[in-house]
């Protein structure tokens, strides 16, 4: 079932605030109305001085061969097909709803399982990570693992596509200015999500985020799968990974059956946009 988009949600359109250590979303149920809105109100909605202020807005619709759709929008209204700390956010939303322990969720770039991992913690598998280089997507063939690029990033596709940097220090890089030069790096057709990663053992990582679309960021959950992916294929740690973002930690184990992530979530408050 298509969902074709409005002019906007409209005027006293209800809300829920979440984040996922401190990854802060807009989170819009839309199962009745099957609504999207325009990218001119997602921008109006996450601005952080005059509307709500988000790093990622997400629908939920209904669900074929699902529980529900997700669906992510970028601060600057520009869509993105994977939001993983959204689709925790959403999952314990419709598990504490429902009283269901498990379910899955359809997003553009797969069915996302999604379980109570205890404690009030959520788990999701965001799926297998893509390495092949047409498929992130990037312009050319290049090694997805040492990509032609100074500072030998690595290139992963988690749903949307990933640059992955090896550094000594993440908190002495200058994210504000590093994060946006190569976020639009001609290698990336679709604009890149920039990860610096600081090692610290076979098990633990530093992870600094700049995500496209939105800028620096207190946590991501595709970043941060996709920091693990990159450090496991360089061998630098191994699969399963603690990390550590700004907001908190997050625990990201690649499995045979995909790349699943746990954590916390929080739903902070409910409102209503009137614009």
């Amino acid at each position: 079932m298509e969902h074709q988009q409005n002019p906007g949600l409209g005027t006293s359109r209800p809300f829920m605030k979440m984040h996922g250590l401190g990854n802060d979303f807009v989170v819009v149920d839309g199962r009745r109305t099957g609504a999207l809105p325009d990218a001119a109100t997602v921008a109006a909605m996450a601005d952080r001085h005059r509307g709500v202020g988000f790093d990622q807005l997400a629908v939920i619709l209904p669900g074929e061969n699902a529980d529900a759709r997700l669906v992510f929008f970028n601060a600057d209204g520009s869509r993105s097909a994977a939001c993983g700390n959204a689709t925790r956010c959403v999952a314990r939303f419709l598990m504490d709803e429902s009283g269901a322990s498990a379910l899955r969720l359809a997003t553009d770039h797969a069915v996302l399982a999604a379980e109570d991992a205890g404690n009030r913690l959520t788990r999701v598998n965001m799926g297998a990570p893509v390495l092949d280089w047409a498929r992130i997507p990037l312009a050319e063939d290049v090694d997805t693992l040492h990509l032609p690029v100074e500072g030998n990033p690595v290139a992963t596709g988690m749903g949307n596509p990933h640059m992955t940097f090896f550094v000594p220090d993440a908190a002495a890089v200058e994210l504000d200015r590093f994060g946006p030069a190569h976020e639009h790096h001609p290698l990336y057709p679709q604009r890149a999500n920039v990860e610096l990663v600081q090692v610290v053992s076979d098990s633990e990582i530093i992870l600094r985020i700049w995500e496209r679309g939105t800028g620096i960021t207190l946590a991501s959950g595709s970043c941060s799968c996709a920091a693990v992916v990159a450090a496991a294929r360089r061998g630098l740690t191994g699969r399963r990974v603690r990390v550590n973002v700004p907001g908190g930690q997050l625990e990201i184990d690649w499995r045979e059956d995909g790349v699943w992530m746990t954590g916390p979530t929080a739903h902070v408050f409910d409102g209503v946009w009137r614009g």
